[in-house]
């Protein structure tokens, strides 16, 4: 039996779901200090004076630090994406000296024997600020007069993406909507806080952070701090999520460096949940104008979409190139004449935007997919006739669409119709006309999301020619051990994707090799020297890939030794089920008999060398696209404003499965994710810049509770871009679920005429809607 598409239970499990591992938060060493940092309390002001001498004298503190202390040495935080020629990039100091731009800065930190006396001297610093005005309307932001958040002003950068004759498109058109949609800015809430540990041993470095990019986090922390590379390791053990909140070079993690240089002893620091509402990067916030023209028959002419885009105080590790990854999927699943895209990212006084699951992908899908249903609705036709007389039909692929990618392999007719008889969408149409016809203060709703999405990021000549600043190529080795077990490593680093789990299964069908017999090694720039790490759904596309051709060379290396041994050619040896065979007859070795054979080397030809060990590292040819058809059903009631969703049903097309366990997994968590953003989650900041959604008490995340059973079910076309077959299912659910329940919610609401709510659709907003509605 194959062991891809086995459902197998994760094999690092036991030791996640019990604790029993190294998370960064449990390592001790020896004379270990602990680090705590003072926040600027002003989203806006100039730093007057900075007193750290009274937490000095303090019982158990052994240092403490203004900015001033690391100016020499701190260097800026760095932003690795400069999108256009106009990109302001912003010195980012990692500890405020002279100017604070958000509530949550450091400004200065309390070195102590324990975390307690760190932070309780916190409170003997004196900070004076001079208070200048806040700035976190992006509209406002861009007008003359408006207060400045950097010299240079309030604009980030322009980014301009035009395709076809837009003009014409418009012109004439029977059918143009214009919609502004407004995607909230959001937090992520990784179940394991950020934390970081550095140590030294006077020559080298060791950093362990809870961290998705090791690699990357290396080579930037190298070059920020002078520390030279090769004398600084970066670990990252097990890591309890991420969702892009870890893709990241954080100030904690430049600072823990610097303090343990000075020093000279390990230090250790933890975010709380508040701190890290402040300080860990927001997703989201954007503003988005559409303009969509169609034919009176629903077909589609063209596509205007406008942008602002909240960069927050600074640019961080990817920030400007967010928004830009959605200009590639504003399209959808959509054929057009014409598409332009615009983007104006904005500088206010909050806490920088970043990668958060999806990372542009999923705001771009729902403005098409909103303004599909307004299409629809606009013309008097089921959401999903509109979208069937638009869509790529499956034997159309490969497809170059209007945004100019290529999309190798699908059929969305085949998800949709599925999807369509899971969810009994006939019978909840009639169900929802006679609550309509009775006036039912309980109104249902229907809501349709046909998505795609880019993922595996990436090609490297497609990032470079988006001004990306490193590649996305992976890589991974594959080592036979002399007793026939097999250790893989991997440039992937996993934070709960089931990395070992899916490895093993590929190199067990590869091999032939036992599951058991196999090891995943990863997140450690001393094992795992080389790499590009997690996020954009590439680990398997791209990791699970450079395994696979690791593999592959084990074997030519294992065929020769087999033909040595068999006493045969190469061309002779044929390999199947783990064993090389003489063509022809039943003599033959087990790949694993092979190991021992070459580590004995005890009479192997000149010119074999005496490893079967390979690496591979593979730079993807295309993006992969996975896709598929979210429905769902919501059930609200017009005198509270009350949502609840009654049914989901999500049918995705991922490609080939390698576990379907997994895959499972990852849809449903990232449906609730997307629901998050639908119904739940925002956050939110006052007046004068303050965060009010700093605790879980103020920011609402979901329960298990609050959550629909979701019915998942996969067709299968597979990638024609990897050897793999697979397309990647990380980010999938969070992208299509949002605008499935909006539209849902929307859509029971449409009689009384509302067309829009902002998210999150809470009972206040869906009152609210419904009362300025006249209902």
């Amino acid at each position: 039996m194959s062991e891809l598409g086995r459902p197998r239970r994760r094999k690092e499990d036991r030791r996640l779901l019990t604790g029993r591992t190294q998370w960064t938060d449990n390592l001790q060493l020896p004379g270990m200090a602990y680090v705590a940092f003072l926040r600027s309390p002003m989203a806006h002001a100039r730093i007057t004076r900075v007193d750290v001498s009274g937490a000095r004298t303090l019982p158990g503190v052994l240092a403490a630090f203004s900015g001033e202390d690391f100016a020499g040495e701190q260097g800026s935080l760095p932003c690795a994406w400069p999108v256009s020629d106009d990109v302001v990039i912003p010195e980012h100091p990692p500890m405020a000296i002279s100017e604070v731009r958000y509530v949550g800065e450091a400004v200065a930190c309390v070195v102590a024997t324990d975390r307690y006396k760190a932070a309780d001297a916190l409170e003997a610093i004196e900070v004076d600020y001079e208070p200048l005005e806040p700035v976190l309307d992006m509209r406002e932001a861009l007008k003359e007069g408006s207060p400045a958040v950097h010299p240079s002003g309030n604009r980030a950068f322009t980014w301009k993406f035009p395709q076809g004759d837009m003009a014409a498109a418009l012109d004439g058109a029977p059918v143009v909507i214009e919609r502004t949609y407004v995607q909230q800015r959001l937090i992520p809430s990784a179940m394991e806080p950020r934390a970081v540990v550095a140590t030294t041993d006077g020559d080298g470095f060791t950093l362990w952070s809870a961290t998705q990019i090791p690699h990357v986090l290396r080579v930037m922390l190298a070059m920020t701090t002078g520390i030279p590379e090769h004398k600084l390791r970066v670990i990252a053990p097990d890591v309890g999520g991420g969702f892009g909140s870890k893709l990241q070079v954080t100030a904690e993690e430049v600072l823990c460096l610097l303090i343990t240089r000075k020093l000279g002893k390990p230090v250790k620091w933890t975010e709380s949940r508040s701190e890290g509402n402040l300080t860990v990067h927001h997703g989201r916030d954007q503003i988005q104008h559409i303009t969509l023209a169609a034919e009176a028959d629903g077909r589609i002419r063209g596509l205007r979409v406008n942008l602002l885009a909240d960069m927050g105080a600074y640019l961080m590790l990817v920030t400007p190139g967010v928004p830009l990854l959605g200009a590639f999927m504003f399209n959808g699943i959509y054929k057009m004449d014409a598409y332009e895209f615009g983007c104006t990212g904005v500088f206010t006084t909050k806490m920088p935007t970043d990668a958060y699951r999806g990372a542009g992908r999923p705001e771009a899908t729902y403005a098409i997919e909103r303004v599909m249903d307004e299409l629809a609705a606009e013309l008097g036709l089921d959401p999903l006739e509109v979208r069937r007389r638009n869509w790529i039909r499956h034997e159309e692929f490969p497809y170059t669409t209007i945004a100019t990618l290529t999309y190798d392999s699908g059929n969305y007719e085949a998800a949709t119709d599925r999807a369509l008889t899971l969810f009994g969408y006939e019978e909840l149409r009639a169900e929802q006309a006679d609550r309509r016809d009775r006036g039912d203060p309980v109104q249902l709703g229907i809501g349709v999301s046909t998505y795609t999405e880019m993922c595996g990021l990436a090609p490297s000549r497609v990032l470079g020619s988006l001004r990306y600043g490193a590649g996305g190529w992976e890589h991974a080795s594959v080592r036979m051990l002399p007793t026939g077990k097999v250790e893989v490593v991997t440039g992937s680093s996993a934070h709960g994707q089931g990395h070992e789990t899916a490895w093993s299964q590929i190199v067990a069908d590869s091999l032939g090799v036992p599951f058991d017999d196999i090891s995943v090694m990863h997140g450690d720039t001393a094992i795992s020297h080389k790499g590009m790490d997690t996020y954009g759904s590439r680990s398997l596309v791209v990791g699970g890939t450079a395994v696979l051709s690791a593999c592959e060379k084990v074997k030519e290396k294992a065929r020769k030794v087999a033909a040595h041994v068999l006493e045969c050619a190469p061309d002779d040896v044929e390999f199947a089920d783990g064993v090389f065979r003489v063509r022809g007859t039943d003599a033959g070795r087990t790949i694993q008999e092979l190991s021992l054979a070459t580590f004995a080397a005890h009479d192997l030809p000149d010119g074999i060398e005496p490893r079967l060990d390979s690496d591979a590292t593979i730079d993807p040819e295309n993006f992969s696209y996975p896709h598929g058809t979210h429905l769902c059903a919501v059930e609200v009631d017009t005198e509270t404003g009350m949502t609840k969703i009654r049914s989901y049903v999500a049918v995705d097309d991922v490609g080939r499965v390698v576990n379907p366990l997994i895959v499972e997994g990852q849809v449903h968590g990232g449906i609730a994710q997307g629901v998050a953003q639908a119904l739940f989650e925002e956050a939110v900041y006052d007046a004068d810049g303050n965060l009010l959604t700093t605790t879980m008490a103020d920011y609402l995340v979901p329960s298990a509770a609050d959550l629909p059973t979701f019915v998942t079910d996969r067709t299968e076309t597979p990638a024609t871009s990897n050897p793999l077959g697979v397309k990647g299912v990380g980010e999938a659910g969070t992208i299509a679920s949002t605008p499935a329940v909006v539209n849902a919610v929307v859509d029971a609401l449409r009689p009384r005429g509302v067309h829009d709510i902002r998210m999150p659709c809470t009972p206040e907003r869906v009152w609210r809607a419904l009362e300025g509605a006249g209902s």
